[in-house]
């Protein structure tokens, strides 16, 4: 549905920039419970989940469903089972305790609110409830997530008592860190599951190697992981175009932004395909269609090409596909039946696995190989949201404001509370 060729009186777009607070259980005993045994870690999860094993049918009763978001920190936790740590030196404790690496979440919003982010709503669908990865993630990771910043919401009125809510912009990133909180490496927005699978099993050998090391054997450990992940993606690249019948591939370039202003939430939005599919009908609305031609090394019935011999990687499995149909899908027809909105699904999750791992993660390995500012979490995460993911926090809009662009409206729209 294109908001543009709606046929109502009025509509209003109010874009919030506030954290929606995630909900608690009403009841009193409950919520004590879940308190206590919050503060256990992954055994406090697995006591939980034996005590209530017969409250846990898909989907389970709303206080369960609640009590439960609130012990893993997670929306949706009944379906993946998995404990996060929203505290990163509490994460590292329990890194060094158990010898395991951090798989540490940074996105837009809040992981246990339904409205974060799209690709971390997203990872709670396709990747965090899937049978392998959910096993891979509790018995060999310690799971962190921190928010960078609020997610923009809008909600469209449709002056008749219907309101659509969704949120608009951003993109989420999964860094493997090890114990002391060094980035290993970085998985940049949404994956397919199989694929997904890859970068967590690649990881954690290297953190593995990574720990019987240190001073400049860690660091030369480190490097030469990154320089063999980056000739693979090269040889990749040119094997996977030549199977298309391409056999002078374009060269793999890093991304640049040469504009003196911020970059539109448009063409950071069209980094995302999965999230892009879902926004670009508000974005239109808000702000002219921008080309980001300039970026693009293949045009996108080539990127569709590449992103079909990779289908099977983004295949959902019995988890994620009941996880949806307990989420219900509006104006259900025939010809939108729960079967299409999954193919539909697989296919630009398919699409981002190869645009992620070709144009992002390649990008991440050269960072490393560089000795980029990669050491610091923190200030890698910074680097990768302003150059790979245009969305720098030195915009305090997002790129949602064009100043270029005459909106008819007192001071553009913008409204700050003091």
């Amino acid at each position: 549905m294109k908001i543009t060729n709606l046929q109502i009186p009025f509509f209003l777009i109010l874009a919030s920039f506030v954290f929606s607070q995630p909900g608690y259980s009403q009841n009193p005993v409950l919520n004590e419970e879940v308190t206590k045994l919050r503060t256990q870690g992954q055994t406090g999860l697995q006591t939980f989940l034996k005590s209530y094993l017969n409250n846990l049918t898909s989907p389970p009763s709303p206080q369960i469903k609640t009590a439960l978001d609130q012990l893993c920190q997670q929306r949706d936790c009944y379906a993946s089972k998995l404990y996060w740590y929203t505290d990163l030196e509490q994460a590292k404790t329990a890194a060094k305790i158990s010898g395991k690496p951090i798989l540490s979440l940074r996105l837009l919003g809040r992981l246990d609110t339904d409205l974060s982010c799209a690709n971390s709503r997203f990872f709670r669908v396709a990747l965090y409830p899937n049978q392998e990865i959910s096993q891979q993630l509790r018995e060999n990771f310690i799971l962190h997530w921190q928010t960078v910043r609020p997610v923009p919401k809008v909600t469209i009125d449709f002056g008749d008592g219907r309101k659509l809510e969704r949120t608009i912009t951003g993109n989420s990133i999964h860094y493997i860190l090890d114990s002391s909180g060094r980035p290993i490496d970085a998985i940049p927005g949404l994956y397919g599951p199989k694929a997904f699978l890859k970068q967590l099993q690649q990881a954690q050998i290297i953190a593995k190697d990574l720990g019987k090391q240190n001073g400049e054997k860690y660091t030369n450990l480190l490097q030469q992981y990154h320089q063999r992940r980056l000739d693979h993606i090269q040889n990749q690249w040119r094997t996977d175009l030549s199977k298309l019948g391409i056999q002078s591939p374009p060269r793999l370039i890093e991304p640049t932004n040469n504009s003196s202003s911020f970059p539109s939430a448009a063409i950071a939005g069209s980094l995302a395909v999965s999230k892009s599919v879902v926004e670009r009908p508000i974005l239109n609305s808000i702000q002219p269609e921008i080309s980001n031609t300039s970026s693009e090394i293949l045009d996108q019935a080539t990127w569709n090409r590449l992103a079909r011999l990779y289908q099977n990687d983004a295949k959902l499995d019995r988890n994620s596909i009941a996880l949806i149909a307990d989420k219900k899908l509006p104006n259900t027809t025939d010809k939108n039946d729960l079967s299409q909105v999954i193919r539909n699904f697989e296919t630009v999750m398919a699409l981002d696995t190869v645009r992620n791992e070709y144009m992002l993660h390649r990008q991440i390995h050269q960072w490393f190989i560089d000795e980029k500012p990669t050491s610091d979490v923190n200030q890698l995460n910074e680097k990768v949201y302003a150059e790979l993911f245009l969305t720098p926090s030195s915009d305090p809009w997002l790129g949602l404001v064009n100043n270029d662009t005459y909106s008819a409206i007192d001071n553009g729209g913008i409204v700050e509370k003091n």
